[in-house]
């Protein structure tokens, strides 16, 4: 009986967007802003999930195509495709990342004990993304773990990726296969 305090459920912040007919959320205190479609800039040498770069205040920002490093597959942009600008920690670093997903909705408050382990079976998302299920308004919300989805492999491939493009001029004849 004296554990009643630590029993006690609390509700945490999370911002809603979704992929395909999906809807995701991750923690308000990893996303910085969400921002409307912009140009966005190819890195030649990116893996495929990385669509390129956004000028965010005059900082270059790698953009995640989430939908294709979920293997949802690439849509169209729409009038609302939006970025989320997210600070990840990675390998103790903190990593700014934007995320392009079809819409952004809303910030929701979910208790923590509304929250379920993401299922084991029968799941199109690896489950080691997720960090959990919620309910709201009878729509299940895949929380996600968005530090996990990254790998610091991966983040450095994206970085050092886009600084060898941008020092990358070699001869023409060492471009030729």
């Amino acid at each position: 009986m004296e554990d009643t305090q630590d029993n006690a459920a609390h509700s945490e912040h999370y911002i809603t967007f979704k992929l395909d007919n999906e809807l995701f959320a991750i923690g308000v205190t990893q996303v910085r802003e969400v921002l409307d479609l912009t140009q966005i800039t190819r890195v030649p040498t990116a893996p495929h999930y990385l669509r390129g770069v956004v000028n965010v205040r005059g900082v270059a920002i790698p953009v995640v195509d989430l939908r294709s490093k979920f293997g949802i597959g690439r849509a169209e942009d729409t009038v609302h495709t939006r970025i989320l600008v997210m600070e990840l920690e990675l390998d103790g670093e903190s990593t700014v990342v934007g995320g392009l997903a079809d819409s952004v909705h809303n910030v929701v408050e979910i208790e923590t004990d509304e929250i379920g382990p993401p299922p084991r079976i029968a799941s199109r998302w690896r489950t080691d993304f997720i960090r959990g299920m919620g309910k709201l308004d009878g729509e299940f919300i895949m929380i996600l773990d968005i530090d996990r989805v990254f790998s610091i492999k991966e983040l450095s491939e994206v970085v050092t990726g886009q600084q060898t493009t941008e020092k990358q001029q070699e001869p023409a004849e060492t471009l030729v296969a």
